[in-house]
């Protein structure tokens, strides 16, 4: 469940994290707006401590918005970006500051398709076509190759089609490590499809600030194999 501090305040992520824990999500993300302060994350992740054990990740839109409350952090590389400061250059600005927190770093390659919504144009991101499932194979053997543990597909946050099942489906028979995937994923249905074909873990947040009612439906979905 990726919950967005600067989208809510610390007393509404609270109680959303509490319904999340209630309809069996795996885990807590924070992060997703470009306008977060460090102390607002903070606030937020603290908030969130107090109803619930379980792991907070970081998913930063920036290295100024890092906090040793969380337990862990998406220590990503937007590879198919055309700035070198969102391949490379925001890590190197973190990196030391991620260490003196004792933040669990969990190296992941995070690649945006069409239509990318703001994460896209805030990443100047080259954005991978919806059907071209040898492209996207292409860059997640890069980010594999390079020492990634995580491959994340994303549509964005608010598209109104997630990334496509055959390129997810794609990707993950070729991969070894396992294969996130977010970005408009409003519903079960869509929900089980990517677990179907082959996604490790779902992100949820745009469905769950409109509708937090919906939260039971998406994790049976997600955890069918169970």
């Amino acid at each position: 469940t990726l919950l967005d501090p600067g989208k809510m305040n610390p007393d509404t992520l609270s109680n959303i994290a509490k319904q999340a824990v209630m309809a069996g999500t795996d885990g807590i993300m924070i992060g997703g707006s470009t306008d977060l302060s460090s102390e607002n994350v903070e606030l937020s992740i603290q908030a969130i401590k107090d109803v619930t054990n379980l792991p907070i990740i970081l998913f930063p839109s920036d290295s100024g918005v890092l906090s040793g409350k969380a337990d862990a952090i998406f220590f990503m590389t937007l590879l198919n970006s055309s700035s070198l400061q969102y391949i490379v250059g925001e890590q190197i600005a973190s990196a030391t500051h991620i260490k003196k927190l004792g933040l669990e770093a969990l190296s992941m390659a995070y690649l945006l398709l069409e239509p990318g919504m703001r994460a896209g144009l805030v990443g100047k991101a080259r954005l991978l076509p919806r059907d071209n499932p040898n492209l996207v194979i292409s860059h997640a053997l890069a980010g594999q190759y390079l020492g990634m543990k995580l491959i994340y597909l994303e549509a964005g946050s608010g598209a109104k089609e997630p990334v496509a099942n055959n390129v997810v489906e794609a990707v993950t028979e070729t991969l070894d490590i396992p294969v996130i995937v977010g970005g408009g994923v409003r519903n079960a249905e869509t929900a089980s499809e990517k677990v179907k074909a082959g996604a490790s873990i779902i992100v949820t947040g745009t469905v769950i600030e409109e509708n937090s009612s919906l939260m039971s439906e998406l994790a049976d979905a997600i955890h069918w194999k169970n």
